[in-house]
């Protein structure tokens, strides 16, 4: 394919181009040419994108596409859709799987059942079997296969001796761990965040102190072994201010923030909507201030999706039976452009959601310079649009944005020389 795109904004640090409007000249899958007004041949597809921005495809870190196992809520294909409608190029999709990718077997065949996708996936293995917190994988075997990265997904890893031990294992290889911060015996079973909301509600809260006392520990255990920690969607206020002093003294540790936890507070449960219920819960005004301060200054590295489907038969049921996790690959960089454009600038947007997840993992990061692969995102962040059902690509539908205004919106992906509009 020979793809001309006229008149793109460019926003990426890493081009000589960046805030500059250009053409941009893509053969077999290569930017070949940028400049002003190339002229168009017969053979060229083109696109008009005067008012649009472009930048490097973004990168999601954060998903869970269920399969192998529970395709009925997600497969690799459909979570590809979900992720080129949001306007992603690649992702790290999650263990949470049957059987759960925990050898090198897992990892291949997530591997080879999406080579070819415009999407480009990849695994992160567990760091115990069957994520059951106890008798370590071996990483090594899932690395040398192509595993970015380790984690139990939504089971934190309540073993010390078995994080010291992981930590120990994977810094051969400078491997990072990724760490859900949560003390389950002091979640306990909750539901929601642990406050005035969850009191009037009568619903068991989970306190901030189960994410605090933990990322304290995998702090201390990243020190001690000096090997890498990344912290996932990461919500409180206190969490913020460890990391921030951790990563002043040196210690190797990153952290993300899922974009729903950017905008929601633990209000929006008052009517009982379990769409609303994700892992960690969504906290307070306070802690969303310091989310968007840890963002701002270089604290929390990353913006994720945290894409997590699920059936309806899983939500549409009593609050304290339905499962947590809400479905947010189309909708994760609006929501973000939504609720951070008066506090950080899109170019540290651009930063955390398609450079940083790159660098954390160890991935090539694309760049829009001649002779590089094309690997692009162009989108809109001033478009005003509605979520609605028939916006969703994915199986699932557990997404309580259906029907809200978003501000920001991808048009067109293009990566492994594959050009998709929205």
């Amino acid at each position: 394919m020979k793809l001309l795109i006229q008149s793109a904004e460019i926003v990426d640090p890493n081009s000589p181009y960046n805030k500059k409007t250009k053409d941009i000249l893509i053969e077999t899958g290569t930017i070949v040419k940028i400049g002003e007004k190339i002229k168009p041949k017969s053979e060229y597809r083109v696109f008009n994108a005067k008012g649009l921005k472009i930048s490097p495809g973004w990168f999601d870190m954060h998903a869970s596409l269920g399969d192998p196992g529970f395709e009925h809520k997600e497969d690799l294909e459909s979570g590809s859709k979900a992720a080129v409608s949001g306007g992603f190029t690649g992702l790290a999709c999650m263990p949470e799987t049957n059987p759960t990718i925990h050898s090198k077997s897992e990892v291949e065949y997530i591997k080879n059942k999406s080579s070819g996708f415009l999407v480009d996936i990849y695994p992160v293995g567990a760091v115990t079997m069957n994520r059951e917190g106890n008798d370590l994988t071996e990483m090594y075997d899932m690395h040398e296969a192509g595993a970015v990265a380790f984690s139990d997904a939504n089971h934190p890893i309540s073993n010390a001796f078995s994080m010291l031990k992981a930590l120990l294992y994977v810094k051969p290889f400078n491997g990072v761990i990724l760490s859900l911060p949560e003390d389950t015996s002091l979640s306990n079973g909750g539901v929601m965040n642990e406050g005035a909301t969850s009191v009037n509600l009568g619903l068991k809260g989970i306190p901030s102190l189960s994410e605090e006392s933990m990322a304290m520990r995998d702090i201390h255990l990243a020190e001690y072994t000096n090997s890498r920690v990344h912290f996932t969607h990461v919500s409180s206020a206190k969490v913020i201010d460890m990391i921030r002093v951790a990563k002043k003294k040196g210690i190797k540790v990153s952290a993300s923030v899922s974009s729903f936890h950017l905008a929601y507070d633990d209000s929006y449960l008052k009517d009982y909507d379990t769409y609303f219920k994700v892992q960690p819960p969504l906290r307070t005004e306070n802690d969303i201030k310091a989310l968007k301060k840890g963002l701002a200054d270089g604290t929390i590295d990353v913006i994720c999706s945290s894409h997590s489907p699920q059936d309806e038969e899983s939500k549409k049921i009593e609050f304290d039976f339905a499962k947590f996790g809400i479905i947010n690959l189309e909708t994760s960089f609006a929501l973000a452009n939504t609720y951070l454009n008066d506090k950080i600038s899109l170019d540290l947007i651009i930063q955390k959601i398609a450079i940083m997840p790159r660098t954390i993992l160890g991935l090539t990061v694309p760049s829009i310079k001649e002779d590089e692969k094309a690997n692009l995102t162009l989108f809109d962040p001033k478009q005003e649009w509605v979520f609605e059902e028939k916006n969703i690509k994915s199986k699932s539908r557990n997404s309580p944005l259906i029907g809200m205004k978003l501000i920001g919106k991808a048009v067109a992906v293009f990566n492994n020389g594959k050009f998709n509009m929205n």
